[in-house]
């Protein structure tokens, strides 16, 4: 049975590969993410390993325990007195101290504009290099530097502007722009990018004048004696270090320290690996859907083996074996594939900006454990059930013609089985996004499973909806193919007449030659050029789609070169035969076959745009909630900022030196200019986000929504005041005239009172839970910054007085001036930038999809031989056959259209109503909808080229013979 099985499997290479590849491309996700993830892992190890290989012990600031949304408060500088004490101790052998800035120094491009880290760290450093053991860097080429106008920069923002030792290169820090001569480029140690994060390295008192650190360390390392072992040094070191103040810790403890600051590699790990998982779940509907119809084709043979002697065991594990074997090809195939889509998604994430620090790929046993175990688990798990009904075949059936697979006899129950696994997978919903009090683990499990579980339920009944939504869909798939027709028809006439002319006998010279050409024109001009209307009408529609569709079109253009030269070459050799002419008008024949071909089976049908269905539910969810969120967006920022101009960091989020702030307010054309300092804290026990304002001018540019208190509160604030959020006050019992204490990024604390209840919009609040005055603010904040300036211009806003506003803050590069409607479309960019990238991590889902409706055709198309045959043998032409099969292609992926668009919407409409704390709008974005639609169709066409050319081209009397 075993060989019976495996000489079954290679007598069906092309089911078997379409098969496998269901699969591959779910196991190539999961390889490919563990690949990136552990790569990205071993770079930021590497970093921080290589920091501190020659470190013993490290001094630094002491960090209070606030952290928001990952970003935990950074610890304060420690004074420069600590480093000589140290020196002195008896088990030091070495010390150095360094100076290190996240934020404020940034290096100007060639244009003179301040690169873009999108949000990753742009570090200014001041090393001591007379103490090359505890310098973390390499030098690529030239000197370190060695006077206050010398520079080095990293090696990966040298090579991308084209910088050269000897030149100059121009820096802002805290400091105003300032011009350096480049001595040297280095990197982090055996790293080579850092990502989109650069740094800049200055001696150590250039670096303490230029980031105000005067008189101030941010670490220093020790190293200790030979025979000394770092806990040992550790405890003397902090005998002389004042530990309300620093922190000391070991070499291996640092290392354990930093890497906490990049857990959000895990984040990028689940998250990616959650698209891999929706790869394989439609493709194990796919594979269930192959094999299933496979073992219907297979009911006389497996009906022979029973007659000959094989028992129902024995079949259950040839079929089993067929899906084991087609698990272990496609995983391992997969597993390799893996190494292209880490790259891939490399390449992604570095057109997106989002580029992480990465080494040569990382290519764990782990990794090929996990992606084999998954990739077989699944196949098998799909496949065990077609193995099942295998084994319910009667030996009668051999003799028997026409014979069919009988009856499960859970049959008559599925459509109540359906019914429970979506109540249940509702109520799992239901239970992820309401229910309050429930662990982050749960709530995600929870939602997770009943997207799951609602997915087969709606694929379960949908075999029951089939027949009436065929029925409903046929016009639009008649449609569809006509409108397709004409598109297409200069191509087809092209190739028509290229065939014509190369093929058809009897032709003399002068009609080959001219029908060539007008071939040539038909292919290369006229088609092309209705393509590429219909390409700037898409665009209409989604820009993205002009882009998209003009590298289709090119590599079509190419394809069809490829085909033409091939027709000469065939046409040379003598080999070849002209075509039917085409044409383009309704055929009532083909429209209603293709119309009762997808009814005939209706569980087979539903389980193929199932597959579909699943990935267009989710590329609409994630549409109709993103739209949301823009929406929500825009409003909450119009509900809140009345200034006409803002000032904010390149990126959009980032903080901004103060400095810039008090620069732009000095513009002769400013009525009135009011910056919001930002800084990590913890009020009353909860950490959040404390802003500084300016009571003289925050009421102009800001719109408080008052609970308790009015504008009057801003004008009354004192040191000791604050303005309050009311979700934190409620949530905090508070209410004018409590008070409280925060803790800020120093360490200290400090006793508060409230002076007024405000209103912030919950999706995208712009002042902290907790707002105070910026003079005190400055006090309680080392190296203040601002998160915005808000301006208002005298008079009406307009060009010029924007480019003032530009010129004011020219010194500082990474401050940018937008109007508050480009602000708010910057907004929009970003989540676009984020769509984007979700598209393409489903679009996996979608290409599983579609070789599944190829797979499923072809088997159709098997299955059919004599029909097809007959159908020929009556007068049914090439062409009609042909579009027989597309049109009942598309009528599929209009099912499965039917079934995900309104799917995905639910689902929004559940997390949107989840949300609704955060006041987050439901607003569907009907013009993507609407394309999502016109890409399912575009699915259902191109799924049916290779299974439609089968189709045409089986010769009518072998068809007729075919058993």
């Amino acid at each position: 049975m075993i060989r019976v099985s495996l000489r079954g499997l290679a007598g069906r290479k092309l089911r078997a590969a379409l098969t496998a590849f269901a699969i591959v491309l779910g196991v190539a996700m999961i390889s490919g993410t563990l690949v990136l993830t552990d790569t990205i892992d071993k770079a930021f190890n590497t970093l921080f390993t290589e920091s501190y290989a020659n470190t013993d012990v490290v001094i630094s600031g002491k960090a209070p325990d606030i952290s928001v949304d990952g970003e935990a408060a950074l610890g304060p500088p420690i004074p420069d007195t600590i480093l000589p004490k140290v020196r002195e101790l008896e088990d030091v052998e070495a010390a150095a101290g360094s100076v290190s800035d996240q934020d404020a120094t940034k290096i100007l491009d060639r244009k003179g504009k301040a690169i873009n880290t999108q949000g990753a760290p742009s570090f200014g450093l001041g090393i001591d290099f007379t103490q090359p053991r505890f310098n973390p860097l390499v030098l690529v080429e030239g000197t370190w530097p060695n006077s206050p106008n010398e520079a080095v920069v990293d090696a990966a923002t040298a090579e991308k502007e084209k910088f050269r030792v000897g030149q100059k290169v121009r820096i802002a820090t805290r400091k105003p722009v300032r011009e350096f001569d480049l001595v040297g480029v280095a990197q982090y140690g055996s790293v080579k990018s850092l990502g989109t994060a650069t740094f800049a390295v200055f001696t150590i008192p250039t670096a303490q004048e230029l980031l105000d650190r005067k008189g101030l360390l941010d670490q220093i390392q020790v190293a200790g004696k030979t025979g000394v072992s770092p806990d040992e040094l550790a405890d003397e070191v902090a005998r002389v270090v004042p530990l309300n103040k620093a922190v000391v810790r070991t070499g291996e403890e640092q290392v354990k320290e930093d890497l906490k600051s990049v857990a959000f590699i895990d984040f990028i790990k689940y998250f990616l690996l959650a698209f891999a998982a929706i790869a394989l779940f439609v493709g194990a509907f796919v594979i269930f859907n192959t094999l299933s119809i496979t073992v219907a084709q297979r009911v006389r043979e497996f009906a022979t083996l029973r007659t000959i002697g094989a028992s129902r065991r024995q079949l259950l594990t040839s079929v089993t074996l067929e899906a084991l074997v087609i698990g272990v090809l496609a995983s391992v195939t997969g597993l390799f594939l893996g190494l292209g889509i880490a790259s891939g998604l490399k390449a992604l994430f570095k057109a997106l900006n989002l580029e992480l620090p990465t080494t040569s790929l990382v290519f764990n046993s782990r990794t090929v454990i996990l992606s084999l175990l998954v990739g077989v688990v699944v196949t098998l798990v799909a496949g065990i059930f077609p193995a099942i009904r295998a084994t319910k075949v009667p030996p009668i059936a051999a003799v028997r013609e026409g014979a069919t697979l009988p009856a499960s006899r859970f049959a008559r129950f599925t459509p109540y089985i359906a019914l429970l696994i979506t109540a249940l997978s509702v109520a799992l919903l239901a239970y992820g996004m309401f229910v309050d009090n429930v662990d982050t683990a749960p709530r995600l499990i929870s939602m997770a499973v009943g997207c799951l579980l609602l997915f087969i339920g709606v694929a379960l009944v949908s075999s029951r909806a089939v027949p009436w939504l065929a029925v409903l869909v046929r016009p639009v798939a008649k449609w569809v193919m006509l409108a397709v027709g004409l598109l297409v028809y200069p191509t087809r006439l092209g190739a028509w007449l290229t065939r014509r002319s190369l093929f058809r006998p009897g032709l003399s010279t002068l009609e080959r030659a001219s029908g060539l050409l007008g071939a040539i024109a038909l292919l290369f001009l006229v088609g092309p050029a209705v393509l590429l209307v219909l390409v700037l009408m898409l665009g209409l529609l989604a820009s993205i789609m002009v882009k998209i569709g003009i590298g289709v079109l090119a590599a079509f253009l190419v394809v069809l070169l490829g085909w033409f030269l091939w027709m000469v070459v065939a046409a040379l050799r003598k080999k070849g035969h002209p075509a039917d002419m085409p044409s383009a008008r309704f055929d009532p024949a083909t429209d209603k076959l293709s119309a009762e071909n997808s009814r005939r089976n209706p569980g087979r049908t539903a389980a193929t745009a199932a597959a579909l269905m699943i990935g267009l539910a989710l590329v609409t969810f994630v549409a109709v909630l993103a739209n949301g969120m823009k929406e929500s967006n825009r409003g909450a920022i119009e509900r809140q900022v009345k200034a006409e101009y803002t000032a904010t960091a390149q990126d959009g989020f980032s903080p901004v030196v103060a400095a810039a702030g008090d620069e732009i307010a000095k513009a002769p054309v400013v009525e009135v200019a009011s910056s919001v300092r930002s800084g990590l804290g913890k009020a009353s026990g909860e950490s959040g986000y404390v802003t500084g304002i300016d009571p003289k001018t925050i009421t102009q540019v800001y719109d408080f929504d008052w609970k308790d208190g009015s504008d009057q509160s801003i004008a009354e604030l004192g040191g000791f005041d604050a303005i309050v959020d009311k979700k934190f006050a409620e949530d905090k019992h508070l209410k004018v005239g409590s008070r409280f204490n925060l803790l800020t990024e120093s360490g200290e604390q400090t006793p508060l009172q409230v002076n007024g209840i405000y209103e912030a919009p919950p999706f995208y609040p712009l002042l902290g839970n907790v707002s105070i005055l910026q003079s005190r603010f400055d006090q309680l904040y080392d190296l203040p910054k601002n998160q915005f300036t808000f301006v208002n211009v005298k008079g009406k806003p307009d060009e010029q007085k924007e480019k003032q506003l530009k010129s004011a803050i020219a010194d500082f590069p990474d401050a940018k001036v937008q109007t508050r409607e480009a602000w708010i479309d910057q907004q929009d960019q970003d989540f676009n930038n984020f769509l984007i990238m979700l598209y393409v991590l489903l679009a996996l889902s979608v290409i599983v999809s579609v070789f599944g409706m190829v797979n499923t055709l072809i088997l159709s198309v098997f299955e059919r031989t004599r029909e097809i045959g007959m159908l020929r043998a009556v007068g049914m032409t090439r062409h009609q056959v042909s579009r027989m099969v597309r049109q009942e292609s598309v009528i599929t992926a209009l099912i499965g259209a039917a079934l995900g668009l309104p799917l995905g919407i639910f689902l929004a409409v559940l997390v949107t109503k989840a949300l609704s704390q955060f006041d987050v709008q439901f607003a569907p974005p009907w013009r993507n909808l609407i394309l999502f639609a016109l890409v399912a169709m575009l699915v259902g066409i191109v799924a049916a080229v290779a299974p439609a050319r089968r189709a045409a081209r089986l010769n009518v009397l072998r068809a007729l013979q075919y058993e």
